[in-house]
């Protein structure tokens, strides 16, 4: 159980992909978030990230492509900035993610990879999820 939740997973983050990183945290401060001033560059996402927390679980989080050729690089070029995926933490994404291959969901990786803030994560190609991107994350050193 995550968090004294119910169930095996609660909401961490949604993402926004972004062209300026910091012109967006204005955006987002002006509605009233308080952004990390931590910026984190995930060279394996090929991203820089910002976090701002929305309440106890969940947090906004902007996606910078730190590369033209990247995929946020490529989805902003393709769609525009906007939201790019949902993000549900679990207890471990190994599990999760064979539990969930086994129900027929397909996924981007075919093991989990490095993700922000030291979490393992996987994504659940839209697919299987009726058009959503859907990230699954655990925090390492947690099991």
């Amino acid at each position: 159980m995550l968090n004294g939740q119910l169930g095996d997973c609660v909401l961490d983050h949604i993402a926004i992909a972004v062209k300026d990183l910091e012109a967006s945290v204005k955006v987002y401060e002006a509605l009233g978030l308080k952004f990390d001033a931590k910026r984190e560059i995930v060279e394996e996402q090929k991203v820089k990230t910002a976090f701002a927390p929305i309440d106890e679980n969940g947090h906004i989080e902007l996606l910078e492509p730190t590369e033209e050729n990247s995929n946020i690089g490529k989805f902003i070029e393709k769609k525009g900035p906007g939201i790019h995926h949902m993000c549900f933490k679990v207890e471990d994404v190994t599990k999760k993610t064979d539990e969930l291959k086994a129900k027929g969901f397909q996924f981007i990786y075919s093991e989990p990879q490095k993700g922000a803030g030291n979490c393992l994560v996987n994504f659940i190609h839209p697919k299987s999820t009726g058009g959503v991107l859907i990230e699954i994350s655990q925090k390492l050193g947690e099991a």
